[in-house]
């Protein structure tokens, strides 16, 4: 095995052990990068002179006895939203060009803190704002399976260079999907946490300097294999420095130990946000082997009262709400004259959105309160369950669609137009009662394009959604690399 696609785990145990050094294998990945970035497009911020000093000061430490954390001296990459001293951070947009942050953003410094050598940064859409990645700075990020595909976003990038085995680790973060669906779309993994438990501050979106933490968006690993997450998270968890006076994070132990322990639901298709028919079947397929392993999955079992198409208006609600509070002036100000012109019925997704980023506080709080019964209702639910499996999203990677607003763009599904904001749905399902969610490979489509399953988990228990990721990794056989990489 290239030693490019060995594990972070393998890497950095091969490093305390001395059968490679940091600079070698920092080297190893940014030959790797020269050779297969370029077509992917995938990593677009290097600071090559920077991690070759630190992997260089990383080795001298070992020989000397130290040992900086479980990442001591391997090499990686994080997300272009996270800011990293002295590189630049634009979230693809333009206005940000030349920005360059003092500071590194503190999920960031954790990994920094554990031993790792960061030499670039991952491509991103404007403002990590799709499900697709590309920016008028940086282009166009491609698929490694087909480059006639998107790679999935906001953290396209980040799953493409895990793919292509630019970087062992990655940094990305998850409003609407932005972990999920490129874990999905690449045939990675990646988990989004439980809301609130890594600190986002440093992240951008919001503006430079934000100090407030956007609802619904999370930090997380991807990675290509579960433990890997499972290591990044041990070492991401914790509370922003005015809240680690009092408070600390310590997340319970996972419910079993072995799958067949696992009490699982299943949600594999939905009439609110119909799933295409080939990733029904392959997720269904995908029951069965787990059913054949011993598990027992309930394919009818779902909470109390929570409608997909209810639970996806009360979280676009509530996103599109998020979202406001970075718009400009002068776009606030459209978004204002859109909703006022927009008619009460108007089911439209630019009206959706311009009346979400414009709504008052009160209706903020009905809202949220709609949320907090939903939120109890997938408590009681984990109260005879102990995951949910659900699609990451409800297609295959897809052609990559940069030609209008996406509001008005369509995403043919089975054979029907869609909106294309259906993006959302199913990633919107746990991101709005902040319940963390592991996605793992499970499957390749007839056209050779990877299908991930979303492991939904209790809140809190992300150590429960990670342990069926590892069982349905083994039982699926975990990641491939794509063909050509």
């Amino acid at each position: 095995m290239d030693l490019a696609y060995h594990s972070t785990a393998r890497l950095a145990l091969m490093i305390r052990e001395g059968e490679i050094g940091s600079e070698a294998l920092l080297e190893h990945l940014l030959a790797r990068h020269d050779a297969c970035n370029p077509p992917l497009n995938a990593v677009v911020v290097t600071d090559v002179g920077a991690a070759r000093q630190r992997a260089r000061e990383a080795d001298a430490a070992l020989a000397r006895g130290e040992r900086w954390g479980p990442l001591h001296g391997v090499p990686m990459t994080v997300k272009e939203t996270y800011e990293v001293a002295g590189m630049p951070t634009t979230a693809g947009s333009p206005s940000l060009r030349e920005y360059r942050s003092e500071h590194s953003a503190l999920a960031v410094q954790r990994l920094l803190n554990a031993g790792a050598v960061i030499h670039g940064k991952t491509n991103v859409p404007l403002f990590a704002g799709d499900l697709q990645t590309y920016n008028d700075i940086y282009g166009t990020t491609v698929n490694p399976w087909n480059p006639d595909r998107t790679p999935g976003g906001s953290s396209g990038g980040a799953a493409a260079a895990v793919a292509a085995g630019l970087t062992p680790l990655e940094l990305g973060s998850d409003i609407g999907g932005s972990i999920r669906t490129p874990a999905s779309f690449c045939g990675v993994c990646g988990h989004k946490p439980s809301y609130g438990i890594v600190s986002m501050r440093g992240h951008i979106p919001g503006p430079p300097g934000s100090l407030s933490a956007a609802d619904i968006s999370v930090a997380g690993p991807l990675a290509r294999t579960v433990d890997d997450l499972d290591l990044a998270m041990g070492l991401l968890l914790g509370p922003d420095p005015e809240q680690a006076t009092g408070w600390r994070v310590e997340l319970p132990p996972s419910r079993h130990g072995h799958g067949r322990d696992f009490r699982v639901a299943a949600w594999l298709d939905d009439p609110g946000c119909p799933v295409d028919a080939e990733v029904v079947a392959l997720l269904e397929a995908l029951v069965e082997r787990l059913r054949g392993e011993g598990t027992k999955v309930d394919t009818m079992a779902r909470p109390a009262g929570i409608d997909l198409a209810r639970s996806h208006d009360t979280y676009y609600q509530l996103l599109t709400g998020t979202m406001s509070g970075g718009l400009p002036e002068k776009v606030f100000s459209s978004m204002l004259a859109q909703a006022d012109g927009a008619g009460p019925d108007d089911a439209g997704y630019p009206a959706r959105f311009a009346r979400g980023a414009t709504q008052r506080h009160a209706q903020w709080l009905r809202t949220n309160e709609k949320r907090l019964h939903m939120r109890a209702a997938w408590q009681a639910f984990f109260g005879s369950f102990d995951v949910m499996l659900a699609p990451a999203i409800h297609t295959p990677p897809f052609a990559h669609d940069h030609g209008q607003p996406m509001a008005e763009r369509r995403l043919p599904i089975n054979g029907v137009d869609r909106p294309y904001m259906d993006v959302l749905t199913w990633a919107g399902l746990a991101g709005v009662v902040h319940l963390p969610s592991t996605v793992v490979p499970v499957a390749r489509t007839r056209a050779g394009l990877p299908v991930g399953v979303q492991i939904i988990g209790p809140y809190l228990e992300d150590a429960t959604s990670l342990a069926f990721a590892r069982f349905v990794e083994a039982v699926t056989g975990g990641f491939e690399a794509p063909p050509g990489y």
